[in-house]
């Protein structure tokens, strides 16, 4: 490893990007203040919030240079964001983006939930696919609709059946229900296929339901589980699907945040499918104040010049998704998990363990937080932070999510804690 005042790696096309999972040390990340690193001590190894354990990559580091440099803090402006997504979807997914059928949102859950307000009224529907990340309870309760959750499979994927029914009932007792469609999934990391989505969007006309599907994942698809070095793949692969190419009534919110370890710096893009455009129209500008100049500029180059850097992270992503699984083989067996097909998160099963207080894990949809069930047991026992199940709705109890990015040794010696720990 190096440490972070080592010189960031070159994006040069011509020269190979090493792998950016591997190139802070431990001391270095301790020394950042984001909450990833700071809400448990340096004692704790943190596997838990979405943030990763990268530098930032050359061509969004340079942006932020040079408007400090410059002293360009002031409010953001033009659609150069919206033109460098457009871009990246094009090459990435062969998808045009209208950029006239855009807007720039604070953030992916703020943007949803403005969406939600343009396609629903207060108390209406807003189903979820759960368990499922904690903001699509927190965000729609707090702008008064009502959350609906609908179970995944038992191998953490949409139920069609089970949404199709509940699609019949919602739109039997409200004029504008709706269905908040995290895509990939977060926390199992499924990759929804093109056919599931096509079929997703044929019951929700039928019914009349409006789909809002979160994309901030969509950079980060690994690809099948035995995915070989070479980038090739032994038994099928994994695709991104963007949504608004099956749902043309659907709206979608996208940003650089997760592909390129932004959180912190806000900016995202809604995009309106070709029927909702008019709700678009109806966005209050005001709405399109709150991002970030500096989260604007920080993005556009993400999605303009970051793709050899965001393919290292890849690559480094998918390695350490093998050694997970190694690890948790060998060091907590009972643990029951699907390798991700996107994301950088493992959603791990502990029901086949004996730890104790798994029957006290009751769900509290929406909070974000690492202290209940077995996250709890590993936060105390192992000083290893994983967010707790119970969080993410039904189906969480017993469940833990895993935040795999970030250097080999860290995941290493933090699953060797929790098998320690697990064997008392």
């Amino acid at each position: 490893m190096v440490d972070s005042t080592d010189t960031p790696p070159s994006t040069d096309s011509a020269r190979p990007i090493s792998n950016p999972l591997e190139q802070l040390s431990l001391e270095a990340l301790r020394g950042r203040r984001s909450a990833k690193w700071r809400a448990f001590g340096d004692e704790v190894l943190p596997l838990w919030v979405a943030e990763m354990d990268v530098p930032l990559a050359e061509p969004i580091a340079e942006a932020l240079h040079g408007a400090i440099t410059r002293g360009d803090t002031g409010y953001p402006a033009g659609r150069a964001y919206a033109e460098a997504l457009a871009g990246f979807a094009e090459r990435r997914w062969g998808w045009t983006v209208d950029v006239a059928h855009t807007s720039t949102v604070p953030d992916v859950m703020r943007g949803a939930t403005e969406a939600l307000k343009l396609v629903t009224g207060p108390g209406d529907p807003v189903v979820v696919a759960s368990p499922v990340y904690p903001p699509f309870f927190q965000y729609p309760s707090n702008a008064g609709r009502r959350v609906v959750q609908v179970p995944l499979t038992p191998s953490g994927r949409l139920d069609l059946a089970a949404l199709e029914e509940t699609f019949a009932s919602v739109s039997r007792s409200s004029r504008a229900p709706a269905f908040l469609l995290a895509n990939p999934h977060n926390p199992t990391g499924a990759v929804h296929t093109r056919t599931e989505l096509e079929q997703l969007a044929v019951l929700s006309d039928r019914h009349g339901v409006r789909v809002i599907a979160d994309e901030i994942h969509a950079p980060l698809v690994l690809g099948a589980a035995d995915q070989s070095d070479d980038g090739g793949s032994r038994t099928g692969d994994a695709t991104f699907t963007p949504y608004l190419t099956v749902d043309p009534r659907g709206i979608s919110l996208m940003s650089a945040s997760k592909g390129w370890n932004l959180a912190g710096l806000k900016a995202a893009v809604m995009i309106a499918g070709q029927d909702a455009v008019e709700d678009l129209r109806r966005l209050p500008e005001i709405v399109t104040h709150g991002p970030s100049h500096l989260g604007v500029l920080a993005h556009t180059p993400a999605f303009e010049a970051g793709e050899p850097w965001l393919d290292a992270l890849l690559q480094g992503l998918r390695a350490n998704r093998e050694l997970l699984s190694r690890l948790l083989d060998e060091h907590l067996p009972q643990v029951r998990w699907t390798a991700p097909q996107g994301t950088y998160l493992a959603w791990l099963d502990f029901r086949g363990t004996a730890l104790p207080g798994l029957a006290e894990d009751v769900p509290r949809p929406g909070e974000e937080t690492p202290l209940s069930g077995p996250a709890q047991f590993m936060l105390t026992h192992a000083g290893v932070a994983l967010t707790g199940g119970a969080a993410f709705g039904d189906g969480g109890e017993g469940h833990a999510r895993l935040n795999m990015a970030t250097s080999q040794a860290i995941l290493t010696a933090a699953v060797e804690r929790m098998g320690r720990a697990t064997r008392g």
